[in-house]
């Protein structure tokens, strides 16, 4: 066997099999390890960061409680309905001020802006279908009404939910996937680009820079 095909990770007995490659593999300041897939001449992380620290080490404060959350004007992250075992599958949700830091996505990524994930979408073809071909097949975790879902690119993209800027969890939520982007829309708002289970189409919109979303880090381009 190729070692270079193979990663021990210590303590937890995982084994990962990734093809040895630059910007293949990476790791967040929690030791999660991410693996990393193409899409066009961008290079994007597969799955929904989960980090509770900053790349710089400092911890990022978890905010469970209603009022505390939709007070914030700094940086916060919680799980979806305050469960952790969320955390795993589908990632934490930031909300933009922890975003805004710079610093949130492992070193050599940043959290892509919306020119970049327009970039992608374009990149994809019809706009009409390209959410399709970011969603996980199946319906494990979508309802994927309406839509074909055939994940082309291994984006795997999962309904993650959301937070609202007044602390509540919509009863929806498990229904969307929606990522901040780190492109700033006005003092209170922010962009986001997100999918629906019962449409193949991607969406792009401006929430309250407290919500609660999901973040997908691309790579540096030198």
């Amino acid at each position: 066997m190729n070692k270079g095909r193979v990663l021990f990770l210590t303590g937890a007995l995982l084994m990962v099999h990734f093809i040895a490659a630059e910007g293949q593999v990476v790791k967040d300041a929690d030791g999660n390890i991410y693996l990393t897939i193409n899409i066009g001449k961008q290079t994007w992380m597969a799955e929904n960061l989960k980090t509770t620290r900053f790349n710089d080490g400092a911890p990022i404060p978890l905010v469970r409680d209603v009022d505390a959350w939709k007070s914030l004007k700094s940086p916060g992250y919680c799980f979806y309905n305050n469960e952790e075992k969320n955390k795993d599958v589908f990632g934490a949700l930031y909300n933009w001020y922890a975003v805004n830091t710079g610093k949130l996505c492992p070193k050599g990524f940043h959290v892509a802006s919306d020119d970049e994930w327009q970039v992608m979408i374009d990149f994809l073809g019809d706009p009409m279908t390209a959410g399709d071909k970011l969603k996980e097949k199946g319906v494990d975790h979508w309802k994927n009404f309406l839509s074909q879902a055939t994940n082309d690119y291994d984006f795997t993209a999962l309904p993650g939910g959301m937070r609202f800027f007044t602390g509540d969890f919509p009863l929806f939520g498990e229904a969307y996937a929606i990522w901040w982007t780190s492109t700033d829309y006005s003092e209170w708002q922010a962009v986001n680009r997100g999918l629906h289970d019962s449409s193949s189409r991607t969406f792009k919109a401006s929430d309250n820079k407290r919500s609660g979303f999901s973040v997908r880090c691309i790579k540096d381009q030198k």
